[in-house]
């Protein structure tokens, strides 16, 4: 008998991609599972400048997405602009520690996150230009995962901290300096840019004739994604509605921990799923969870109810956010593909800026329980739409 061929592999610049997110989020998550409380007990803030300021942030990261993702595909690299954004992100940790009031932390949010929107769509590009097409979705899959134990790590770093500091936010914050360093020198030394073909064009990405190739396949998965997010509000309020349960300050973190523990665990086996089923399936899946974990919030911030919906809640990342990013990265033209994921992201940004202050202004009129049945009235209204409205098919050829 022939020998076969071995199984295909991950090439080791996604391991390293995925090994540089997990960096980067054990310093991002370090502060933002503290920042909610830290805001609201420590600064004065309210539930809606809680929610304005975090639909805003990820709205920014999102919309810088556009461009940064325009110009990777115009300039024909992308680990350049990673390395800038991930760079941004790193010299803004020290401003979160020195801040004593809103106005500082809104300004450090908000330059954090466009670090993030700078390096977001490029590096999601490169992961599908690195990848071998028949294991895209496990790629994405690992690198989701790995990003997802560093969203774990952070808290969870974050927790021990403030146990050993006496609730001291300040000395934590400075602690988030370090992996961020890390971060950017493992993207600069172990991350290998595919070489682009010195005679390939250089068109506009974002001219009319160009945003006509991206198909109507590729448009509903952008309006799916929007749907999505509008129903998925910003993690902050399954913090505060911990802390509002009686959670003491010092172990607030441990609600990321279990949510992004379990992101972190499915992340990658539904990466690996998404190669081989209908996508349609598993995002419908994902809606079920999302309206679980909305329903058992809404009944109460304690116990089984609140740790019931941080768990459905991880799963549902877990179920769909590879997938969707698999999604566009199958149905973008390759030499658009940073352009796809920045209007992919620039409408789920425009859906978070809403959904986050939806949230906050609900908390605020009538308490937590109408925010999050609210998510779960935008969640079935999405589950409707995609099962009533199918995906265009895949043109001939």
């Amino acid at each position: 008998m022939p020998d076969r061929p071995p199984p295909p592999h991950l090439p080791a610049g996604i391991w390293a991609l995925g090994f540089v997110s997990l960096l980067m989020d054990v310093s991002s998550e370090l502060i933002h599972s503290l920042l909610p409380v830290f805001l609201v007990t420590g600064l004065g803030a309210s539930m809606l400048t809680v929610g304005l300021l975090e639909g805003a942030a990820e709205a920014t990261a999102l919309i810088v997405k556009v461009f940064s993702g325009a110009l990777s595909d115009w300039w024909g690299k992308r680990k350049p602009l990673a390395v800038l954004g991930y760079s941004l992100g790193a010299v803004t940790k020290p401003l979160f520690a020195l801040a004593t009031s809103v106005e500082p932390v809104v300004v450090a949010r908000l330059l954090d996150r466009v670090g993030k929107g700078i390096r977001g769509a490029p590096r999601d590009a490169l992961v599908a230009d690195i990848a071998p097409p028949e294991l895209r979705g496990a790629a994405f899959g690992l690198r989701q995962s790995l990003d997802t134990v560093g969203a774990f790590l952070g808290p969870l770093l974050a927790m021990g901290l403030m146990l050993v500091w006496a609730n001291d936010f300040h000395a934590v914050f400075w602690v988030a300096v370090i992996p961020a360093l890390l971060c950017v020198a493992l993207l600069v030394l172990g991350v290998q840019e595919p070489e682009r073909p010195a005679d390939a064009p250089r068109p506009n990405p974002i001219q009319r004739a160009n945003l006509r190739r991206l198909s109507r396949r590729y448009w509903w998965v952008v309006g799916v994604g929007a749907v999505f997010t509008l129903a998925r509000f910003s993690e902050a309020f399954l913090v505060l509605r911990a802390q509002q349960g009686g959670l003491p300050l010092a172990w607030v973190p441990l609600v990321l921990i279990v949510m992004n523990l379990i992101y972190a665990l499915g992340a990658y086996p539904l990466g690996k799923l998404a190669d081989a089923v209908e996508h349609r399936q598993l995002l419908a899946w994902g809606l079920v969870l999302l309206i679980g974990a909305d329903v058992l919030l809404a009944s109460s911030g304690r116990g089984v109810f609140v740790w019931g919906g941080v768990v459905l809640w991880g799963l549902h990342m877990a179920m769909t956010q590879g997938l969707l990013a698999t999604m566009v990265a199958d149905t973008a033209p390759v030499d658009l593909r940073g352009t796809a994921f920045g209007m992919f992201n620039l409408v789920s940004g425009l859906a978070m800026l809403l959904a986050s202050a939806l949230a906050g202004l609900l908390w605020d009129r009538w308490g937590a329980p109408w925010t999050f049945a609210a998510g779960a009235a935008f969640s079935l209204l999405a589950l409707v739409l995609l099962v009533r409205h199918r995906q265009p098919a895949r043109p001939p050829g």
